[in-house]
């Protein structure tokens, strides 16, 4: 990913040594003041100093940042962890980098072949470029400090990423089919068989469309699938067809390799011998019993082979 962010290189302190300072500070005004004459003006200075210093100081925590901007100029990204001490003029914002999930609740769309189905995805996605998360989609609440400016900016970038989500969902449902059926190819990629392929897809497509803000995908993955309810109760009949007529061509299969065992066994055993007919009549019976969905009445027969 193209980068726009620079390192901040302002001057900056340690901050437990700037507490000294400002603890130091009351003191020394407190004895100015108590001096009297010129004392009182230098005492007063050193309050108004107190008060700027205490402005400055940040805490920096593990995968969080400072955007610096110095009078709407961008200064660099502040990444030193730590407890620190800056120029108090500097706006600093909170950018945190650490991963995000985004439930994206399933949508209606048509598929490759125009069936309607719902499709959802889940997003992990995180913060990697700082000046384009601030700087290069809306961002109103950036001169916000506190909580509520982090909330705020925080709400922004959820807000982008819900909507590059919902597209790019769209975009990569509308290329591939629910799933294979007599109007596809066998070895055809679809949602359903699809997996790591159309989730590779998806995680592509969102890249491309979130990398203008600076953000990265670091996991998308589809985790609801189905008709849409409109279409459910006829797609589901269609997929039990399908199953019982891919049942029977094994039930089939099966049984004519089973007459055609038991006529070799008959044959070559010398139990009976059958004419072109008596095979034919055996075959269909037992081609009834053997395919047949309920157990076969017996029937006894008390004459001979030819009543």
């Amino acid at each position: 990913m193209d980068t726009k962010e620079v390192k901040f290189d302002g001057f900056r302190m340690n901050g437990f040594l700037m507490i000294l300072v400002v603890l130091l500070l009351p003191v020394f005004a407190v004895f100015s003041i108590l001096a009297g004459d010129a004392g009182i003006v230098l005492g007063i200075a050193a309050l108004l100093c107190w008060c700027f210093i205490l402005c400055g100081f940040i805490i920096i925590e593990p995968n969080d940042t400072r955007v610096m901007v110095f009078f709407g100029k961008y200064k660099g990204t502040m990444r030193n962890i730590g407890f620190c001490w800056v120029n108090p003029f500097y706006v600093k914002k909170k950018v945190t980098q650490r991963a995000r999930n985004l439930d994206v609740a399933p949508i209606k769309v048509n598929d490759k072949t125009g069936n309607p189905i719902m499709i959802g995805l889940v997003l992990v996605w995180r913060v990697a470029d700082t000046y384009k998360a601030v700087f290069e989609i809306d961002s109103s609440s950036f001169g916000t400090v506190g909580a509520a400016g982090m909330s705020n900016l925080m709400k922004s970038f959820q807000n982008f990423v819900q909507v590059q989500s919902d597209a790019a969902l769209r975009e990569v449902a509308g290329k591939y089919a629910y799933d294979n059926n007599e109007m596809g190819a066998e070895d055809e990629i679809t949602l359903r068989s699809g997996g790591d392929a159309v989730n590779d897809h998806l995680e592509k497509e969102l890249n491309e469309r979130l990398k203008m803000a600076g953000i990265e995908v670091v996991e998308a993955r589809i985790n609801y699938l189905a008709y849409a309810p409109e279409i459910a109760a006829v797609m589901l009949r269609r997929q039990q067809a399908a199953a019982i007529i891919s049942a029977r061509e094994k039930i089939v299969e099966g049984a004519v390799g089973m007459v055609q065992m038991a006529l070799n066994k008959l044959s070559a055993g010398n139990i009976v011998e059958l004419d072109e007919d008596k095979k034919a009549a055996m075959v269909s019976n037992l081609l009834v019993v053997l395919c047949a969905d309920e157990s076969a009445q017996p029937v006894v027969n008390t004459g001979t082979l030819h009543q």
